[in-house]
């Protein structure tokens, strides 16, 4: 008889496109979900939780920069005896869901809805450096209303949650485009309704951040060499043709109004064009009236992202400072939010057009930015731990820890072998705590404890003469009654 083939063990490693999150990453990013929600509940912004999983028809074909969202989609077919069992996807943004759930309680929501929404999405695309198939976003939008305020509403709360997170102004720029405007120069051009045409060349405007001018007036017409030395096609445009799309791109002036004059001589006599003018002229005037400056949110025809899938003003929040990359080479962080006007979206559903605006935060990359400025620790501080010299004591070191945790401290009792008190000591570093609680028998029959302050203790070793060591020792006798007063006064010392 053949012997049963042994099952392999499962190989322990994290699904390509995915990764895993420990302690003070996650603690963080609470924390700022936290603080973001504060921002948009003060602005009157309801939260919403709608499902992970939607119907692959809800979610539609709205997938931005992906031409099939099907195929950008975790999905699979539930089953059903005659195999016509519904297609379901993990959600790959918040807007999406947000069109079905007001579709469907539109008759018990208030006119204009405005939620807000926080959660991962996943994305079915290939997975590169820093781009994982599951990430947070963080979104806010107001749905039934055409004007213009809930536009320049949002700026102005996407500028106030970058300052509330810990960007200051200066280092970061709200800016603000619309797709109406490209509309009326893509009429200017004489594209008329030719939508392969227009097509092509959203396309290429949307490389103007890569390109630049030359690149795109380039693809534009007859085509160009890239880095590599390859030649990519053109569109196949005239010089004349090229022009109105050259003079959008660059368009922006010293002032706001020197932006507008470029724009309206960008769409000659087209109407789309000259509505989203307005709209921009409209939103600029809002937020002067609100204080919000130029140092913070500006018209920036040169916003050319998401284009092709938002219908009026679109935004993006560019942070400004520099950075060093993996080459040491220094450059702008760039993005960390986007959003803009989509008013077709919530139509699949009702057959009724129904104006919609919003932005959504990269959560994870804002967190990058504050990291790279210094504004958040890479490493977690760790809790007090109350260490065990006897074992048959746990219920005093209990006691301690009870203590503490009841004083707002963070703290713990060490639950491996204590027979070595060295190792209860490298536990305690490696979880990077602050304090180590020592009471052996002695201290417990004079009434006091031993408090070590581990993060005094790791400087004075690194640098300290023996003079130094004994002049600032890291390690103090208090009567177990001032154990809370002690611990407390090490971490106010060692903020």
């Amino acid at each position: 008889m053949a012997k049963p083939k042994k099952q392999p063990r499962p190989k322990a490693v994290t699904p390509k496109g995915f990764r895993d999150y420990f302690g003070e990453e996650v603690t963080q990013r609470t924390e700022m979900l936290r603080t973001i929600a504060g921002v948009y509940h003060r602005y009157g912004f309801d939260a919403l939780e709608s499902s992970a999983v939607e119907t692959v028809e809800a979610l539609g074909k709205f997938l931005p920069d992906v031409d099939r969202p099907n195929e950008g989609v975790f999905a699979w077919q539930e089953f059903d005896e005659g195999g016509n069992g519904d297609w379901m996807a993990l959600r790959y943004d918040l807007t999406a869901p947000l069109a079905r759930v007001y579709a469907q309680h539109r008759n018990d929501l208030p006119t204009p809805y405005r939620r807000y929404a926080m959660g991962p999405v996943w994305r079915n695309e290939k997975p590169g450096p820093g781009r994982y198939r599951q990430f947070y976003q963080c979104d806010a939008d107001t749905v039934g209303t055409a004007s213009m305020a809930a536009d320049a509403e949002i700026c102005a709360m996407l500028s106030d949650t970058l300052e509330t997170v810990g960007i200051p102004r200066g280092d970061y720029l709200v800016r603000v485009n619309n797709r109406k405007v490209l509309n009326g120069v893509l009429e200017a051009m004489g594209l008329g309704e030719d939508a392969s045409a227009r097509d092509n060349v959203l396309r290429t405007i949307d490389k103007f951040d890569k390109v630049g001018e030359a690149g795109v007036r380039e693809l534009l017409t007859k085509g160009r060499l890239d880095a590599s030395g390859a030649f990519i096609d053109g569109v196949g445009l005239s010089d004349d043709q090229a022009e109105p799309v050259i003079a959008f791109l660059t368009s922006k002036a010293a002032d706001t109004a020197g932006t507008l004059a470029n724009l309206r001589a960008a769409v000659g006599d087209s109407k789309i064009g000259a509505d989203g003018i307005a709209e921009l002229e409209q939103i600029g005037a809002l937020l002067d009236a609100g204080g919000y400056g130029s140092d913070r949110i500006e018209i920036d025809p040169s916003v050319v992202r998401g284009l092709g899938y938002y219908t009026g003003p679109v935004y993006e929040a560019e942070l400004t400072f520099e950075i060093l990359d993996e080459k040491g080479r220094k450059r702008q962080f760039g993005s960390v939010s986007g959003g803009g006007r989509y008013d077709d979206l919530v139509k699949r559903f009702t057959g009724q057009e129904v104006p919609a605006t919003g932005v959504s935060i990269g959560v994870d990359r804002l967190l990058a930015a504050l990291r790279e400025k210094g504004r958040l620790s890479a490493q977690a501080t760790g809790p007090v731990v109350v260490t065990v010299m006897d074992r048959d004591r746990m219920a005093d070191y209990q006691a301690m820890v009870a203590e503490l945790r009841n004083a707002g401290i963070r703290a713990e009792v060490y639950l491996g072998n204590p027979k070595n008190f060295g190792n209860q000591l490298k536990y305690a570093d490696k979880r990077n705590s602050p304090i180590a609680v020592i009471e052996g028998g002695d201290e417990k029959a004079n009434g006091i404890v031993q408090i070590k302050d581990l993060i005094l203790g790791a400087k004075i070793a690194e640098s300290a003469t023996l003079e130094e060591w004994k002049e600032r020792p890291s390690q103090f006798e208090v009567s177990r009654g001032d154990l809370v007063a002690k611990v407390r006064e090490i971490l106010d010392s060692q903020d």
